[in-house]
């Protein structure tokens, strides 16, 4: 049986299994009768599953979403939708389709419901990153907020095992962020830790087990929790980082994430050891990047940007970008520093200070 409740933000929120298949009654709620459906080109055939579930109410199908929503394609999407009258959006996918339909309704104000296949958690913040001329911008806006959000652990089912864990660690850098960002509240506080927790927990099963639906489930929620806190605070260097090596360097977004972030926390947890001191509380150990860093080895995670064809000689460029329209941080960011997180991050050291 799904389960409903409403986020903080406003939107409607509900897990369960097989939630996707009552698609129709929510765009009717919304009161839509031609939505357009949004995947990437690998996620084809959920799309047009979705739409025959849609059925009369579905105006047609793009599928060319991609990572770090590129500008040319956005725009693209946006013709088509005007050309087949829509008047909503359905993303099914990860972040690159759900950044897609925020992007089209930043440009046309449609309504969209987002059906998540990852942890990204995209779906539950009012946060839109766009890459245009090799550089990836964000902003904020109400109007990019998803009105419903159909969490259907089923569909994460499916999720390969690597893609589950760099997703999972994707969503977990919004919480461990969102513990020492300055316009941080006692509310944002608890739903970072209950993100982190419900990773902790339901990471290792659904890494073992990963048709186990009731752990699915349960990542699902620390997706949500992940997601919403990333909308209500202010991230600092790691995001600033990933923006930078995902931007400018199109390396793969969640895989990004997942490297870089124990590095970004070790360096940030000597100016705010107290204010990280849930990481390591929960995932074991005194140090919270160590602590990270642990965890994503045992989860299988990438450990270095090398990996994913960032060169070393990328680096010294990576840095200076980097440093250009800084994000605040709890620490003062120095190239030296900066350089020698990133060389740790690139050769997969682990994370030193």
């Amino acid at each position: 049986m799904a389960l409903s409740t409403t986020s903080i933000n406003g939107q409607k929120v509900r897990f369960g299994a097989g939630l996707r298949n009552y698609i129709c009654a929510e765009l009717a709620e919304l009161g839509s009768n031609k939505a357009l459906i949004l995947s990437t080109p690998q996620q084809v055939d959920m799309a047009m599953e979705l739409a025959t579930t849609v059925g009369d109410r579905a105006a047609g199908v793009f599928t060319r979403a991609i990572m770090h929503t590129p500008v040319g394609v956005t725009e693209e999407a946006v013709e088509h939708a005007l050309s087949v009258k829509a008047d909503s959006i359905v993303s099914i996918g990860g972040g690159s389709t759900i950044g897609l339909g925020k992007a089209i309704a930043l440009r046309t104000s449609l309504p969209q419901i987002a059906i998540p296949t990852t942890y990204a958690g995209s779906e539950a913040t009012p946060i839109l990153g766009q890459t245009e001329d090799g550089i990836k911008t964000t902003l904020t806006d109400p109007k990019v907020l998803p009105r419903v959000i159909l969490y259907d652990p089923e569909l994460v089912a499916s999720l390969p095992p690597a893609m589950t864990v760099t997703s999972a660690l994707n969503a977990m850098a919004h919480a461990a962020e969102a513990l020492y960002a300055k316009d941080r509240t006692d509310q944002t506080t608890e739903l970072a830790i209950d993100g982190l927790k419900a990773f902790a927990e339901g990471l290792p099963t659904v890494v073992e087990s990963p048709d186990d639906l009731k752990a699915r489930e349960e990542t699902q929620r620390g997706a949500w929790a992940c997601g919403t806190v990333l909308g209500l605070v202010g991230m600092a260097l790691h995001h600033k980082l990933c923006h930078t090596l995902g931007g400018s360097f199109n390396l793969p977004h969640a895989e990004t994430h997942a490297v870089v972030l124990p590095h970004a926390i070790a360096y940030n947890a000597v100016g705010a050891p107290e204010l990280l001191a849930p990481v390591s509380d929960i995932l074991g150990g005194t140090d919270p990047g160590q602590a990270l860093w642990d965890f994503s080895k045992s989860m299988g995670a990438p450990m270095a940007l090398k990996d994913f064809g960032l060169s070393e000689a990328d680096l010294d460029r990576a840095t200076e970008i980097a440093l250009k329209n800084p994000y605040w941080n709890p620490l003062p960011v120095t190239a030296d520093g900066l350089r020698a997180l990133l060389q740790n991050a690139w050769a997969g050291n682990a994370p030193s200070v």
